[in-house]
Protein backbone atom coordinates (compact mmCIF):
# COMPACT_ATOMS: atom_id res chain seq x y z
CA UNK A 1 0.00 0.00 0.00
CA UNK A 2 3.04 2.45 0.50
CA UNK A 3 4.59 1.38 -2.61
CA UNK A 4 1.23 2.55 -4.24
CA UNK A 5 0.84 5.29 -2.58
CA UNK A 6 4.79 6.56 -3.03
CA UNK A 7 4.09 5.59 -7.15
CA UNK A 8 0.71 7.87 -6.90
CA UNK A 9 2.23 10.86 -5.45
CA UNK A 10 5.25 11.01 -7.83
CA UNK A 11 3.32 10.61 -11.17
CA UNK A 12 0.73 13.19 -9.60
CA UNK A 13 3.67 16.13 -8.95
CA UNK A 14 4.77 15.05 -12.63
CA UNK A 15 1.26 15.71 -13.96
CA UNK A 16 0.72 19.06 -12.19
CA UNK A 17 4.15 19.89 -14.15
CA UNK A 18 2.69 18.96 -17.37
CA UNK A 19 0.70 20.13 -20.18
CA UNK A 20 -2.66 18.66 -20.32
CA UNK A 21 -2.44 15.00 -21.61
CA UNK A 22 -3.42 15.81 -25.30
CA UNK A 23 -1.24 18.64 -25.70
CA UNK A 24 1.82 17.29 -24.05
CA UNK A 25 1.35 13.89 -26.41
CA UNK A 26 1.61 16.40 -29.50
CA UNK A 27 3.99 18.51 -28.38
CA UNK A 28 6.23 16.62 -25.52
CA UNK A 29 9.14 15.98 -28.09
CA UNK A 30 9.80 19.81 -27.96
CA UNK A 31 10.70 20.22 -24.53
CA UNK A 32 10.75 17.50 -22.08
CA UNK A 33 12.52 14.10 -21.01
CA UNK A 34 11.50 12.12 -18.77
CA UNK A 35 14.20 9.86 -16.78
CA UNK A 36 14.25 6.69 -14.17
CA UNK A 37 18.03 6.84 -12.69
CA UNK A 38 19.94 4.26 -11.20
CA UNK A 39 22.97 6.65 -11.03
CA UNK A 40 23.50 8.61 -7.77
CA UNK A 41 21.24 11.75 -7.09
CA UNK A 42 24.13 14.43 -7.47
CA UNK A 43 25.34 12.67 -10.96
CA UNK A 44 21.79 12.22 -11.98
CA UNK A 45 21.31 16.45 -11.52
CA UNK A 46 24.61 17.31 -12.53
CA UNK A 47 23.63 15.16 -16.13
CA UNK A 48 20.01 17.00 -16.28
CA UNK A 49 21.62 19.90 -15.80
CA UNK A 50 24.06 19.96 -18.48
CA UNK A 51 21.71 18.43 -20.63
CA UNK A 52 19.34 21.25 -20.45
CA UNK A 53 21.55 23.88 -20.75
CA UNK A 54 23.26 22.08 -24.06
CA UNK A 55 19.59 21.56 -25.38
CA UNK A 56 16.73 23.18 -23.51
CA UNK A 57 14.91 20.26 -23.57
CA UNK A 58 13.39 20.03 -19.92
CA UNK A 59 14.60 17.12 -17.69
CA UNK A 60 11.93 15.87 -15.04
CA UNK A 61 13.88 12.07 -12.96
CA UNK A 62 13.15 9.67 -10.43
CA UNK A 63 16.13 8.18 -8.94
CA UNK A 64 15.56 4.92 -6.74
CA UNK A 65 17.76 1.77 -6.15
CA UNK A 66 19.13 -0.70 -9.55
CA UNK A 67 15.72 -3.24 -8.60
CA UNK A 68 13.31 -0.97 -7.71
CA UNK A 69 13.98 0.99 -11.55
CA UNK A 70 13.91 -1.90 -13.38
CA UNK A 71 11.10 -3.27 -12.21
CA UNK A 72 9.08 -0.53 -12.42
CA UNK A 73 10.14 -0.10 -16.42
CA UNK A 74 8.93 -3.55 -16.68
CA UNK A 75 5.91 -3.22 -14.92
CA UNK A 76 5.08 -0.28 -16.88
CA UNK A 77 5.62 -1.36 -20.11
CA UNK A 78 2.10 -1.03 -21.12
CA UNK A 79 1.72 2.42 -20.04
CA UNK A 80 5.18 4.00 -19.90
CA UNK A 81 5.83 7.14 -17.24
CA UNK A 82 9.31 7.39 -18.21
CA UNK A 83 11.02 8.18 -21.88
CA UNK A 84 14.77 7.12 -20.33
CA UNK A 85 16.62 4.40 -18.17
CA UNK A 86 19.74 5.54 -17.16
CA UNK A 87 22.16 3.71 -15.20
CA UNK A 88 22.35 -0.20 -14.08
CA UNK A 89 24.90 -2.55 -15.74
CA UNK A 90 24.09 -3.95 -19.39
CA UNK A 91 22.43 -7.43 -18.23
CA UNK A 92 19.37 -5.54 -16.27
CA UNK A 93 18.78 -3.60 -19.65
CA UNK A 94 19.01 -7.05 -21.49
CA UNK A 95 16.06 -8.27 -18.86
CA UNK A 96 14.15 -4.89 -19.76
CA UNK A 97 14.48 -5.57 -22.98
CA UNK A 98 13.32 -9.21 -23.08
CA UNK A 99 10.57 -8.01 -21.22
CA UNK A 100 9.72 -5.60 -24.23
CA UNK A 101 10.13 -2.90 -22.27
CA UNK A 102 12.73 -1.20 -24.05
CA UNK A 103 12.74 0.55 -27.62
CA UNK A 104 15.78 0.53 -29.79
CA UNK A 105 17.89 2.77 -31.33
CA UNK A 106 21.47 2.92 -32.05
CA UNK A 107 22.77 5.96 -31.59
CA UNK A 108 25.53 7.55 -33.86
CA UNK A 109 27.99 8.11 -31.39
CA UNK A 110 28.02 3.66 -30.99
CA UNK A 111 30.58 3.65 -33.96
CA UNK A 112 33.20 4.58 -32.60
CA UNK A 113 32.82 2.36 -29.23
CA UNK A 114 34.08 -0.82 -28.69
CA UNK A 115 31.89 -3.43 -29.90
CA UNK A 116 30.64 -4.75 -26.57
CA UNK A 117 29.81 -1.44 -25.03
CA UNK A 118 26.07 -1.51 -26.53
CA UNK A 119 23.89 -3.86 -28.08
CA UNK A 120 23.76 -4.91 -31.50
CA UNK A 121 19.84 -4.76 -31.77
CA UNK A 122 20.49 -1.12 -30.33
CA UNK A 123 18.26 -2.01 -27.14
CA UNK A 124 20.85 -0.29 -24.61
CA UNK A 125 24.36 1.64 -24.80
CA UNK A 126 26.96 1.59 -22.03
CA UNK A 127 28.49 4.90 -21.29
CA UNK A 128 30.92 3.98 -18.69
CA UNK A 129 33.01 0.52 -17.60
CA UNK A 130 32.13 -0.71 -14.01
CA UNK A 131 34.55 -3.27 -12.61
CA UNK A 132 34.06 -5.08 -8.94
CA UNK A 133 36.92 -4.74 -6.21
CA UNK A 134 37.45 -5.39 -3.00
CA UNK A 135 37.39 -2.58 0.01
CA UNK A 136 38.96 -2.39 3.40
CA UNK A 137 39.05 0.26 5.66
CA UNK A 138 42.46 -0.10 7.25
CA UNK A 139 41.99 1.99 10.33
CA UNK A 140 39.17 -0.66 11.09
CA UNK A 141 40.60 -3.99 9.73
CA UNK A 142 44.07 -3.16 11.97
CA UNK A 143 41.66 -2.78 15.01
CA UNK A 144 39.39 -5.96 14.40
CA UNK A 145 42.34 -8.70 13.00
CA UNK A 146 45.71 -7.18 13.97
CA UNK A 147 48.77 -8.76 12.37
CA UNK A 148 46.51 -10.16 9.74
CA UNK A 149 46.48 -9.59 5.95
CA UNK A 150 44.50 -7.89 3.86
CA UNK A 151 41.80 -10.33 1.81
CA UNK A 152 43.72 -10.27 -1.47
CA UNK A 153 41.15 -12.65 -3.39
CA UNK A 154 37.26 -13.90 -3.54
CA UNK A 155 38.28 -16.95 -1.83
CA UNK A 156 39.72 -14.50 0.75
CA UNK A 157 36.05 -13.51 1.84
CA UNK A 158 34.85 -16.72 3.25
CA UNK A 159 36.81 -16.17 6.29
CA UNK A 160 34.80 -17.14 8.97
CA UNK A 161 36.95 -14.20 11.03
CA UNK A 162 34.91 -11.72 8.63
CA UNK A 163 32.00 -12.58 10.17
CA UNK A 164 29.80 -9.38 10.87
CA UNK A 165 32.37 -7.34 9.56
CA UNK A 166 31.98 -7.81 5.42
CA UNK A 167 29.01 -6.45 3.77
CA UNK A 168 27.96 -6.69 -0.15
CA UNK A 169 24.43 -5.58 -1.75
CA UNK A 170 21.38 -7.62 -1.99
CA UNK A 171 21.52 -9.27 -5.77
CA UNK A 172 17.59 -8.82 -6.05
CA UNK A 173 17.63 -5.14 -5.20
CA UNK A 174 21.31 -4.47 -6.35
CA UNK A 175 23.00 -4.55 -10.01
CA UNK A 176 26.14 -4.76 -8.04
CA UNK A 177 25.01 -7.98 -6.39
CA UNK A 178 23.55 -9.26 -8.91
CA UNK A 179 26.98 -9.12 -10.81
CA UNK A 180 28.74 -10.24 -7.85
CA UNK A 181 26.33 -13.46 -7.59
CA UNK A 182 26.59 -13.52 -11.63
CA UNK A 183 30.33 -13.31 -11.66
CA UNK A 184 30.98 -16.13 -9.34
CA UNK A 185 28.22 -18.05 -10.57
CA UNK A 186 30.14 -18.08 -14.33
CA UNK A 187 33.55 -17.89 -12.94
CA UNK A 188 33.11 -21.06 -10.18
CA UNK A 189 30.24 -22.57 -12.28
CA UNK A 190 26.94 -22.92 -10.97
CA UNK A 191 27.62 -25.36 -8.09
CA UNK A 192 30.46 -24.61 -6.64
CA UNK A 193 29.33 -20.29 -6.84
CA UNK A 194 26.13 -21.45 -4.84
CA UNK A 195 28.27 -22.82 -2.77
CA UNK A 196 30.38 -19.85 -2.13
CA UNK A 197 27.70 -18.00 -1.69
CA UNK A 198 26.16 -20.25 0.80
CA UNK A 199 29.83 -19.31 2.99
CA UNK A 200 29.80 -15.51 2.72
CA UNK A 201 26.47 -14.85 2.68
CA UNK A 202 26.07 -15.93 6.88
CA UNK A 203 28.99 -13.60 7.40
CA UNK A 204 27.63 -10.40 5.94
CA UNK A 205 26.40 -8.19 8.74
CA UNK A 206 23.97 -6.64 5.79
CA UNK A 207 23.14 -6.30 2.15
CA UNK A 208 21.86 -3.53 1.18
CA UNK A 209 19.71 -2.24 -1.41
CA UNK A 210 22.18 -0.07 -2.98
CA UNK A 211 25.50 -0.15 -4.54
CA UNK A 212 26.68 2.83 -3.35
CA UNK A 213 25.76 1.70 0.74
CA UNK A 214 29.23 -0.52 1.05
CA UNK A 215 31.86 1.85 -0.43
CA UNK A 216 30.08 4.57 2.23
CA UNK A 217 29.99 2.47 4.97
CA UNK A 218 33.14 1.29 4.36
CA UNK A 219 34.64 5.20 4.03
CA UNK A 220 33.13 5.75 7.65
CA UNK A 221 34.15 2.84 9.37
CA UNK A 222 31.24 0.87 10.38
CA UNK A 223 32.52 -2.43 8.27
CA UNK A 224 36.24 -3.59 7.87
CA UNK A 225 35.78 -5.44 4.27
CA UNK A 226 33.22 -4.79 1.25
CA UNK A 227 32.43 -5.72 -2.41
CA UNK A 228 31.82 -2.78 -4.21
CA UNK A 229 32.59 -1.07 -7.40
CA UNK A 230 36.75 0.13 -7.98
CA UNK A 231 35.31 3.54 -9.00
CA UNK A 232 32.63 4.29 -5.44
CA UNK A 233 35.70 3.26 -3.29
CA UNK A 234 38.04 5.12 -5.04
CA UNK A 235 35.99 8.45 -4.53
CA UNK A 236 36.08 7.67 -0.97
CA UNK A 237 39.72 7.21 -1.06
CA UNK A 238 40.54 10.31 -2.97
CA UNK A 239 38.35 12.14 -0.13
CA UNK A 240 41.04 10.91 2.28
CA UNK A 241 39.52 8.21 3.92
CA UNK A 242 41.42 5.44 4.61
CA UNK A 243 40.13 2.80 2.21
CA UNK A 244 42.46 0.44 0.88
CA UNK A 245 41.36 -0.74 -2.74
CA UNK A 246 41.74 -4.62 -3.67
CA UNK A 247 41.23 -5.93 -7.60
CA UNK A 248 41.53 -9.84 -6.80
CA UNK A 249 41.80 -11.76 -10.41
CA UNK A 250 39.25 -12.89 -12.59
CA UNK A 251 37.21 -9.86 -11.32
CA UNK A 252 34.15 -9.06 -13.12
CA UNK A 253 33.44 -5.53 -15.24
CA UNK A 254 29.98 -4.27 -17.09
CA UNK A 255 28.94 -1.32 -18.82
CA UNK A 256 26.77 1.13 -17.29
CA UNK A 257 23.93 1.43 -19.96
CA UNK A 258 21.23 3.82 -21.02
CA UNK A 259 18.19 2.96 -23.09
CA UNK A 260 15.25 4.77 -24.35
CA UNK A 261 11.70 3.28 -22.61
CA UNK A 262 9.34 1.80 -25.27
CA UNK A 263 6.59 3.82 -25.71
CA UNK A 264 7.42 6.84 -23.82
CA UNK A 265 6.14 10.00 -24.82
CA UNK A 266 9.41 11.65 -25.54
CA UNK A 267 10.71 9.35 -27.92
CA UNK A 268 12.81 11.90 -29.74
CA UNK A 269 14.05 13.46 -26.89
CA UNK A 270 14.73 10.31 -25.30
CA UNK A 271 17.70 9.43 -28.50
CA UNK A 272 18.71 12.80 -27.87
CA UNK A 273 19.86 12.21 -24.30
CA UNK A 274 21.44 8.87 -25.32
CA UNK A 275 23.61 10.77 -27.74
CA UNK A 276 24.35 13.47 -25.03
CA UNK A 277 25.20 10.55 -22.67
CA UNK A 278 28.31 9.29 -24.97
CA UNK A 279 29.05 12.79 -25.99
CA UNK A 280 32.51 14.48 -24.46
CA UNK A 281 31.36 17.02 -22.68
CA UNK A 282 28.82 14.23 -20.43
CA UNK A 283 31.30 11.83 -20.57
CA UNK A 284 33.61 14.15 -18.49
CA UNK A 285 31.43 15.46 -16.27
CA UNK A 286 30.21 11.64 -15.27
CA UNK A 287 34.04 10.54 -14.66
CA UNK A 288 34.69 13.91 -12.76
CA UNK A 289 32.03 13.03 -10.34
CA UNK A 290 32.05 9.15 -10.62
CA UNK A 291 35.78 7.95 -10.97
CA UNK A 292 33.82 5.62 -13.86
CA UNK A 293 36.08 5.25 -17.00
CA UNK A 294 34.10 6.55 -19.56
CA UNK A 295 33.16 4.71 -23.53
CA UNK A 296 34.07 7.79 -25.59
CA UNK A 297 37.38 7.91 -26.80
CA UNK A 298 38.12 11.37 -26.60
CA UNK A 299 36.80 11.71 -23.25
CA UNK A 300 39.27 12.38 -20.44
CA UNK A 301 38.54 10.19 -17.83
CA UNK A 302 39.22 10.91 -14.09
CA UNK A 303 42.74 11.46 -12.71
CA UNK A 304 42.11 8.63 -10.34
CA UNK A 305 40.20 6.62 -12.25
CA UNK A 306 41.97 3.16 -12.62
CA UNK A 307 42.68 1.76 -16.00
CA UNK A 308 40.73 -0.86 -17.47
CA UNK A 309 44.10 -2.42 -18.93
CA UNK A 310 45.54 -3.15 -15.25
CA UNK A 311 42.48 -5.31 -14.38
CA UNK A 312 42.47 -9.15 -14.94
CA UNK A 313 38.36 -9.74 -15.80
CA UNK A 314 36.53 -12.46 -16.05
CA UNK A 315 35.26 -13.34 -19.25
CA UNK A 316 31.51 -12.68 -18.34
CA UNK A 317 28.62 -13.77 -20.72
CA UNK A 318 25.98 -10.81 -19.71
CA UNK A 319 23.44 -12.07 -21.99
CA UNK A 320 23.30 -15.54 -20.04
CA UNK A 321 23.36 -13.16 -16.82
CA UNK A 322 20.47 -10.89 -18.30
CA UNK A 323 18.48 -14.11 -19.67
CA UNK A 324 18.76 -16.38 -16.41
CA UNK A 325 18.14 -13.08 -13.80
CA UNK A 326 14.78 -14.10 -12.81
CA UNK A 327 15.74 -18.02 -11.90
CA UNK A 328 19.02 -17.06 -10.18
CA UNK A 329 17.24 -14.40 -8.17
CA UNK A 330 14.36 -16.92 -7.13
CA UNK A 331 17.16 -19.47 -6.35
CA UNK A 332 18.84 -17.06 -4.03
CA UNK A 333 15.22 -16.07 -2.29
CA UNK A 334 14.62 -19.59 -1.49
CA UNK A 335 18.28 -20.19 -0.28
CA UNK A 336 19.52 -17.58 1.54
CA UNK A 337 17.08 -15.10 2.06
Amino acid sequence: MQRKKFVLIFFAIFAASLLPAKAMREGADQGEVRIYSVVNEDETKALADLFTQETGIKVSYLRAATGEIINRVIAEKNAPQADVLLGGAESLHISAAKAGALDPYTSAHAASLPAYTYAKDGTWTGFCVLTLGIGVNEQRFREKFPGKAYPASWDDLADPAYKGELIFTDPVKSSTGYLFLQSQLQGRGQDLGWDYFRKITPLAAQLPASGGAPPQLIGRGEYAVCVAYVHALELYSSQGFPVKIIIPAKTVGEVDAVSVIKGGVNRTNAQRFVDFMLSKPAQELFTSLSHTIPVNPEAKASGSAVSAQTIDLLNYDSELAGSERDAVLQQWERELR
